[in-house]
């Protein structure tokens, strides 16, 4: 492929219309260099002009039918599949995507806004009689009404897919949405917006989306009165942020993880090898569900470093348009520094570094650390990279010990062939999931995916997420 730069001179999507912003985001191409897009920027006037359309829509959008928010939301995923080249070569250019993967998650994005119809129909109320003295003969219509104004605050590693669990349910919910993306990856939204704009009835103000940088717009947003709910997937510390900026509101936020695999001695390693692997190295490692942390036992320490170290070959960089490529650059030169300034920290602590290491701008080579040590700051902190960092442990308390050692629960796995110390380790884990013999991994949104501690609140999955952007009203006969 070749550098293109395009051009989203528009890309403020307000009140059903497209807007000058009053700066401007220019976009890397991390498939090709140079520049990808220049995308318009909001200030706080576009953000407010953005709340109060939402705010004047929440009526209109909260009296659509079941039928008409069904009808949007299959328009929209038809629409996605329609453009999913398109999207697919911007998710590679602008978050640094292999392009399999990006293909993948175009497709996700298109069956979540389709599998939230299934969720929009749900939202059916119930009729009560009263069940307590004094109240006999009383009934009541239940009624779930939408919170009124949805703000989404989006990442960058996945720009689309993650968009879409959020947005989704809050249309599916009756909401009116303001889609904040990432500003290193606004180019995806931009085009959401257009589908939005060309395929469906959504009314004005409905839906609107407003790149920026977090800086100027994301304090304002998050704070404003006009906002019911704020659903972001994003870091710990910039969740914490919001949460101390937003006030009264529902918070939905997913954040960082650092999530453990445990391996015993008689999982079987090959297998276990092989999850790790995709665990720790799949898109460079940017998933907070990555393994950040593999506590091995002491009995198959080495072995297991030296199967990790043999499947390097399957999970090395490579074209980004190429089919077979697995891994790409991280998304920025100052994440590939704070990654290798974790593996520096290991190796003064005393981890061998066995293979990888290697930084070259952006790009960061797959790496495997073994016997890191116990207080290395890449066991406690979110590397979002590809290492796999592997520290040796004498027992199951140990293991249990070091995996809960921190704030940080989204995600753990275990290998066992025992079915009773798997269920064991798993209820003793302080995390939000944990995945048996198998690398953390949640599917389209049907499984409840969210932490503990620092790693978020509430739980992400389309039903899930449906339930947090509903109340209720009941209506006493």
């Amino acid at each position: 492929m070749t550098a293109t730069t395009t051009s989203y001179d528009h890309a403020l999507y307000i009140d059903g219309d497209w807007v000058d912003g009053g700066g401007s985001l220019t976009v890397d191409d991390l498939a090709d260099g140079g520049t990808f897009a220049r995308v318009a920027a909001a200030t706080e006037r576009e953000a407010e002009r953005a709340l109060a359309a939402a705010q004047r829509a929440q009526e209109p959008m909260a009296d659509a039918t079941v039928v008409e928010r069904a009808r949007w939301l299959e328009a929209i995923a038809e629409a996605i599949e329609a453009e999913s080249e398109t999207l697919t070569q911007t998710i590679v250019h602008e978050a640094g995507k292999p392009v399999a993967s990006a293909r993948s998650e175009v497709a996700a994005a298109a069956e979540r806004f389709r599998r939230a119809v299934a969720e929009a129909r749900d939202l059916q109320g119930e009729y009560l009689e009263g069940t307590t003295a004094g109240h006999e003969g009383w009934n009541a219509v239940v009624q779930p009404r939408p919170v009124g104004t949805v703000a989404c605050i989006a990442p960058y590693n996945y720009p689309l897919a993650t968009v879409a669990l959020q947005v989704a349910p809050a249309l599916a919910a009756g909401n009116s949405v303001v889609l904040k993306p990432s500003s290193k990856t606004p180019v995806c939204s931009a085009i959401l917006a257009r589908l939005v704009h060309e395929v469906t009835d959504v009314p004005d103000g409905g839906f609107n989306v407003v790149p920026g940088r977090s800086s100027t717009i994301g304090d304002y947003i998050a704070g404003d009165d006009r906002v019911d709910a704020i659903a972001m997937t994003g870091s710990s510390d910039a969740g914490k942020h919001i949460a101390r900026e937003s006030g009264l509101v529902r918070l939905h936020m997913e954040l960082g993880g650092n999530a453990p695999a445990i391996v015993f001695p008689d999982a079987d390693l090959a297998a276990t090898a092989d999850a790790c692997a995709k665990g720790a190295f799949k898109f460079a490692g940017q998933r907070c569900s990555a393994v950040g942390r593999i506590l091995a036992h002491e009995a198959v320490h080495d072995d297991l470093v030296d199967r990790l170290v043999a499947r390097l070959d399957e999970w090395q960089p490579g074209p980004l348009f190429d089919e077979s490529t697995a891994v790409g650059p991280l998304i920025s030169e100052s994440q590939a520094e704070w990654v290798a300034e974790l593996v520096d920290d290991a190796v003064d602590r005393g981890a061998t570094l066995v293979a990888g290491g290697d930084r070259d701008g952006r790009w960061f080579d797959p790496t495997v650390l073994s016997n890191v040590p116990k207080d290395a700051r890449i066991l406690h902190e979110e590397q979002f990279g590809p290492v796999a960092a592997i520290a040796e442990v004498e027992s199951e308390a140990e293991a249990l010990a070091l995996a809960n050692a921190d704030d940080l629960g989204l995600d753990a796995a275990v290998f066992t062939d025992d079915h009773d110390r798997a269920m064991r380790v798993a209820e003793a884990v302080e995390a939000g999931a944990v995945r048996i013999n198998g690398a953390p991994s949640h599917g389209l949104g049907d499984i409840p995916f969210g932490g503990v501690g620092d790693s978020g609140i509430g739980r992400e999955g389309l039903g899930h997420t449906v339930e947090e952007f509903v109340t209720s009203k009941s209506i006493v006969l």
